[in-house]
């Protein structure tokens, strides 16, 4: 089923939502991890959070071709050109987020000459250290975490924005409601 103006399909609603509470589960739990000394729990937690980190990988490449498939929603009130820009960065960024945070942690690891395991099974065999891919990944990750927390939160602002102040039917297309409404292109 392919997206409508009046309505999203299930597939699109699925991998949003999907993507959208493992990213925001991922985010603090990987700040949580950086945040303890070293030993076990920690590893145990690094371990944890890289099979995740894969498993949202997949998920954030279907939801990517499904994007580029279907190409981004409309606006269902008028937007100032402003508002426009802001939300295409917006959902370029975190769409893109969500390979660019799993693709670095692979880096991290890779880089650091540890595998990458999928909850025990070795997807990436152990290679060699490469400080430099290892620091790049590092970066990424870091710096790309802290921007999508904030560009997360603005993300839901624009959401309560337009559930309560514009009060058009976004957030209830999102979760699954057609919409009453004409398409600004006809």
């Amino acid at each position: 089923m392919k997206d409508t103006h009046q309505r999203f399909s299930h597939i699109t609603i699925s991998l949003h939502w999907l993507l959208a509470l493992s990213m925001i589960a991922m985010l603090p739990f990987g700040l949580y991890i950086e945040s303890l000394e070293g030993g076990p729990q920690k590893w145990g937690f690094i371990a944890q959070h890289k099979s995740f980190g894969v498993l949202i990988l997949l998920i954030a490449a279907l939801r990517f071709s499904w994007r580029l498939k279907n190409g981004f929603p409309k606006a269902l009130s008028p937007v100032k050109n402003w508002e426009k820009a802001l939300a295409s960065f917006t959902h370029w960024f975190l769409l893109l987020g969500t390979l660019f945070m799993p693709i670095s942690g692979i880096m991290m690891s890779m880089g650091g000459g540890y595998p990458v395991a999928v909850f025990g099974f070795e997807i990436i065999g152990k290679g060699e250290k490469n400080e430099s891919l290892a620091q790049l990944g590092h970066i990424i990750h870091g710096l790309g975490g802290k921007i999508l927390i904030a560009l997360i939160i603005l993300h839901i602002a624009a959401a309560l924005k337009h559930q309560f102040i514009d009060k058009d039917g976004t957030l209830a297309r999102m979760l699954g409601k057609t919409i009453d409404t004409q398409d600004p292109a006809n």
